[in-house]
C-alpha cells in the first residue's frame, strides 16, 4: 500500500475528486433518462419494470486475461443470452490499474449501458468507478471481487473457505511434526479484501500448528514479486529451512517455486495455490505444486448473468441471492457466495470432467510420463 502523503499528495487527491465529480455530472446528465422512470430501490432494481432488451457492461479486470476471456466472459454472454435474447453484452478487458478501469467504465457509460457486471482491478480504488455507475443511474453486480462504494449485487467464492482449505491441505502435506516445521506465507495483495478473507482463514487453521517464518502481502497478486518476496525468506531462513510454502493462488505459487529453483532447493517443500490455472495443473502432476483451490467458474458466471439481467429489467434481486455481504457502504448487498474445491494430484480429474480442461491440453509430451503415473491416460 502506498504510504500516506500529506500537503505533496493534495494535487493528485483534487485529481481524482475533480475527475470522480465529472464523471458523476456528465453520465448523471446522459442518463437523465434513464433515471426518470425509476425511483430506484434499494437492490438495484427499478421502480417500474423494463421490458425488451437492453446492453449489460462486462468489465473485467487485465489480471488472468486467459481466464476472463477464455471462460467468463463467454458463460456470462451465454447465459444472458438465454435469459434475455434480445439483450447486449459489452466487453471492456479492463486495463493494469484502477485508473485505466475508471476511464474504461466512463466509456461504457458513454456508450450507453444499463446495468454493469464488474471485476475491480482494485476493490477499494474502485469505489469511484461505482458512484459513477450509481451516478447514471447504472446498477453494479461486483463479480469475483466485491467492490466498494453503492454495489447492488456480489458473486464470489467463499475467500475464507479457500484459506482454510488451503492451509488444511498444507498441513497434511507437512505431516504430523508440522509443529516444528517453518512455513512462508505469501499473501495476496493488500489492495484486495478477498486476500484479507484468504489469510483469515488460512490463519485461522495454521496457527499454533506450524511456525510461520515469514510472511508478505504480494502486491498486485504479481508473480514476480511474489519471487522477489520468496528470494528475500530464502535468503533470510535458509534454504533447507524452509518446510512449506503457502501461496495464496497460482500466479504466487508460481514465484515461489521460481525462487526455490533458483536457489537450488530440491526436492521442492509442499506448496499451495488456487484458480486451478493450466499450468498449476500440469505443475500438481509433476509434483512440483502440492494443491490448488478450483473454483468452477459456471456457478459464479450464471448467477451473476442472472442478477444483472433482473437488474435490468427493474426486478429484484432476492430470489438469486443466497445471503448478503458489507463492504463498508453501510447497507446489505444481496449475494451469490459459492464453495471451492480442493484439488491435488489424486483429484486432478476433476478438472476435466467438468470441461474446465482436456486431457490433452494437461498432458502435453514433456509430462506425459508424470500423466501416466497420475492415471490420467489410459
Amino acid at each position: 500500500m502506498k504510504p500516506h502523503r500529506g500537503r505533496a499528495g493534495a494535487a493528485p487527491a483534487a485529481a481524482a475528486l475533480v475527475f470522480v465529480t465529472l464523471l458523476a455530472l456528465t453520465l448523471a446528465t446522459a442518463a437523465c433518462g434513464k433515471a426518470a422512470q425509476s425511483g430506484g430501490r434499494p437492490d438495484g432494481g427499478t421502480a417500474t419494470p423494463r421490458t425488451g432488451g437492453f446492453t449489460i457492461g462486462l468489465l473485467l479486470p487485465a489480471n488472468q486475461a486467459d481466464r476472463w476471456e477464455r471462460f467468463d466472459q463467454p458463460l456470462i454472454e451465454g447465459r444472458v443470452r438465454e435469459l434475455c435474447p434480445t439483450c447486449t453484452v459489452r466487453y471492456s478487458p479492463s486495463g493494469p490499474d484502477a485508473a485505466a478501469q475508471q476511464q474504461q467504465l466512463r466509456a461504457l457509460l458513454t456508450s450507453g449501458i444499463d446495468v454493469l457486471i464488474l471485476g475491480s482491478v482494485d476493490s477499494r480504488a474502485a469505489r469511484p468507478t461505482v458512484r459513477g455507475a450509481a451516478a447514471a443511474k447504472v446498477p453494479v453486480v461486483a463479480y469475483d471481487q466485491l467492490a466498494r462504494g453503492p454495489v447492488s449485487g456480489y458473486v464470489s467464492y467463499d475467500g475464507k473457505e479457500i484459506g482454510r482449505l488451503q492451509a488444511t491441505a498444507l498441513l497434511r502435506a507437512l505431516g504430523s511434526d508440522a509443529s516444528r516445521l517453518r512455513v512462508v506465507m505469501l499473501n495476496g495483495s493488500p489492495t484486495d479484501p478477498n486476500a484479507a478473507d484468504l489469510k483469515e482463514g488460512a490463519l485461522s487453521v495454521l496457527e499454533g500448528r506450524v511456525k510461520i517464518a515469514k510472511q508478505y502481502e504480494v502486491l498486485n497478486w504479481d508473480p514476480v514479486n511474489a519471487y522477489a518476496d520468496m528470494t528475500a525468506a530464502i535468503a533470510d531462513i535458509g534454504p533447507d529451512r524452509i518446510h512449506g510454502v503457502y501461496a495464496a493462488n497460482d500466479g504466487l505459487a508460481s514465484g515461489a517455486i521460481a525462487a526455490l529453483r533458483s536457489a537450488n532447493v530440491h526436492p521442492l517443500p509442499p506448496i499451495t495455490g488456487q484458480d486451478a490455472d493450466l499450468a498449476a495443473v500440469q505443475r500438481i502432476v509433476t509434483g512440483e505444486q502440492f494443491m490448488t483451490v478450483y473454483k468452477p467458474f459456471t456457478p459464479e458466471a450464471r448467477a451473476a448473468a442472472e442478477m444483472a439481467v433482473a437488474l435490468g429489467r427493474g426486478e429484484s434481486i432476492g430470489d438469486i441471492a443466497t445471503g448478503t455481504v458489507r463492504n463498508g457502504s453501510g447497507r446489505d448487498i444481496p449475494s451469490v457466495v459459492l464453495q471451492p474445491v480442493p484439488l491435488t494430484a489424486g483429484t486432478i480429474d476433476t478438472v476435466i470432467r467438468s470441461g474446465k480442461y482436456t486431457t490433452d491440453q494437461i498432458c502435453t509430451p514433456d509430462i506425459r510420463s508424470a500423466c501416466e503415473e497420475a492415471g490420467l491416460l489410459g
